[in-house]
């Protein structure tokens, strides 16, 4: 044992995930397409696969742009993000970006003036942060003071300048208002609140929209069930689809494109987080499981306050001259390496039994996990990244 380091990786599924993607993008009804936000994973090997299955990427920096880029030169890839550099702007724009999502007025501003010193048109989406009130979910983009979007109330203002502004073309607009919601009525309710605010957009301003986003925000249940390692029901994608046909009939015709930018919900399931107990021990009533790893290569479980679903996978073989510490049919807190007691993955969950050498597999890591992470504090070694299945080409 002391000649080997104990396990800590990440597997991904790439023929599951394909196959899911698949029949995601299969489903959706005819004008709807699938853009994969990629601040979900952007693993080289994670944007190979879905390259030829979704119909662009949706990144929000100039760095996720030269990734999309680098997996397919023909990927249509539109910018979003609340904060776009000029560089970034004129990276995207000499790129080839097929369209931004315009987050202000002065946003506006500075693509036009990249766009003219790059000799380009730039087609946008206006965001458009709601008045709301919008579905309960996770997080809420919209509707309450966030850094998100144009204020519905400063619309015309911001229209006006879309429309004066050299080098740019407003070609319609992008709501995407909340994160990580689990409920396919209310999702296709906030839909429909789109199409009817977005009407009266026309009407008002007297224009007539080409392209609609309507965001992402289709969201994962992480919630742990009795059974370890499982996870809740999960968004009814095939229900959702078919109702969603025919909310998009009542869309009016010149709308020839309605854009959807999931990430989380296209790639979350197809990514286990394993990861050796290096502990387990006592402490005030409480038992703990130490594990080789935490929140600096997972931290999705911090970040959203939840416990992560997790299933214990025993290992024999041990050095029958180290004590092996376990706990039985009690609940567990499963914390990290770092030196605060922050670093917390699962918390409270009842296990049949975890002893030191056993391996974590926390389920649903595909999304959210290895990106969002601080990886160097404390300068502890990365996870490995372990890919299976087959990349186009």
């Amino acid at each position: 044992m002391s000649a080997r380091e104990p396990v800590c990786r990440y597997v991904y599924d790439l023929d599951g995930l394909s196959a899911h993607v698949r029949d995601v993008v299969a489903a959706l009804p005819p004008r709807c397409r699938m853009f994969y936000a990629m601040k979900a994973n952007s693993a080289p090997e994670i944007l190979r696969t879905l390259a030829p299955l979704v119909d662009g990427f949706e990144v929000a920096s100039g760095g996720e742009f030269d990734k999309a880029r680098a997996a397919g030169d023909g990927v249509p890839v539109v910018f979003g993000g609340p904060a776009k550099t000029e560089g970034e702007l004129v990276r995207a724009l000499t790129g080839g970006v097929a369209r931004f999502h315009v987050e202000s007025l002065l946003e506006l501003h500075r693509i036009s003036r990249a766009a003219v010193a790059t000799g380009r048109t730039a087609d946008v989406l206006l965001r458009v942060n709601l008045a709301g009130p919008f579905p309960d979910a996770t997080i809420a983009m919209a509707g309450t003071p966030t850094q998100f979007g144009i204020e519905e109330a400063q619309l015309p203002q911001a229209m006006r300048a879309a429309r004066q502004l050299p080098g740019v073309r407003p070609v319609g607009f992008h709501l995407h208002s909340l994160s990580n919601n689990l409920s396919p009525s209310a999702h296709l309710d906030m839909v429909r609140l789109y199409r009817d605010k977005i009407a009266g957009w026309e009407r008002a301003f007297g224009l007539a929209c080409d392209v609609v986003n309507v965001g992402g925000g289709i969201g994962v249940n992480y919630a742990q069930p009795d059974v370890p390692g499982q996870v809740g029901p999960q968004f009814d994608w095939t229900g959702f689809a078919a109702q969603l046909s025919r909310l998009v009939d009542t869309f009016p015709a010149h709308w020839r494109e309605v854009d959807f930018e999931c990430g989380r919900f296209l790639v979350a399931a197809y990514g286990t987080y394993e990861t050796e107990v290096l502990d387990v021990k006592r402490n005030h009533a409480a038992h703990f499981v130490l594990v080789r790893g935490g929140t600096h290569h997972f931290r999705l479980p911090s970040s959203w306050q939840h416990s992560h679903p997790f299933r214990v996978r025993p290992c024999e073989d041990w050095p029958p001259d180290l004590p092996r510490p376990e706990a039985a049919g009690t609940p567990v807190t499963v914390v990290g390496e770092l030196c605060t007691p922050k670093d917390v993955l699962a918390r409270d969950v009842v296990v049949d039994r975890v002893r030191a050498g056993d391996v974590l597999e926390f389920v649903h890591a595909g999304a959210y996990g290895w990106e969002i992470s601080h990886h160097d504090f404390l300068s502890h070694p990365h996870p490995e990244h372990v890919f299976h299945g087959r990349m186009p080409g």
